[in-house]
């Protein structure tokens, strides 16, 4: 049996933060472990700054502030720090902070096949012990498509699928309204059509509606 190869010893959060402020690439900390982060689609950046532009737009003249890629989420302080693709906080040590917010309102993260399943599981279970978060939006890149997840006044989170360019997300936190139409201008992106089957024996009858 050969012998193992020695591990690089986990980074301290100090190093962490020393990396990403002399990096040109940015990086995921979780437990020590270090991990480069991708570069998106064309249309993963178009979403991005389509969501952006509605909530800064949607914010003007409140105390609230629009985030997106570049700034680094504390998920948990000492443990876990990544950069979702927006966000949105409020609370007033965030807008005086440098680098690194600590207590969201909104996340959104806009999917790709390389990280939906993670989006969606293991990083939103990450995201759900953020005291401050209140709504957590999947935006597809491939179909007219948003998920919303809210955490309602029990603590338990809701699911509501979005798929028409006419919905609307109201998020009463920070007093605006998200379009769906906001958030697919300029792309080619279009709503899922339904398609019935004309061997199904009901199908003259579903046509017909």
């Amino acid at each position: 049996m050969g012998q193992a190869e020695p591990q690089p010893p986990p980074y301290t959060v100090e190093e962490y933060f020393a990396l990403e402020e002399r990096s040109d690439v940015r990086h995921e900390f979780f437990e020590g472990e270090v991990f480069a982060m991708a570069g998106g689609t064309t249309t993963h950046n178009l979403l991005i700054g389509n969501c952006y532009s509605a909530l800064r737009a949607g914010l003007r003249g409140r105390p609230c502030r629009a985030f997106f890629e570049s700034v680094q989420l504390a998920v948990e302080k000492g443990r876990y720090y990544n950069y979702p693709d927006v966000m949105v906080t409020c609370h007033p040590a965030d807008l005086l902070a440098e680098r690194t917010i600590t207590a969201p309102v909104l996340l959104i993260e806009v999917l790709s096949k390389s990280t939906e399943t993670r989006d969606r599981s293991w990083k939103f279970n990450q995201y759900k012990q953020i005291p401050s978060l209140r709504h957590y939006l999947l935006v597809s890149q491939y179909t007219c498509l948003v998920e919303w997840y809210r955490r309602e006044e029990s603590g338990v989170w809701s699911f509501t699928p979005l798929a028409l360019f006419t919905d609307e997300i109201a998020i009463p936190e920070l007093e605006l309204t998200l379009h769906l139409q906001d958030i697919y201008e300029d792309t080619s992106i279009t709503q899922m059509t339904v398609r019935f089957d004309s061997e199904d024996p009901d199908y003259a009858n579903r046509r017909d509606k």
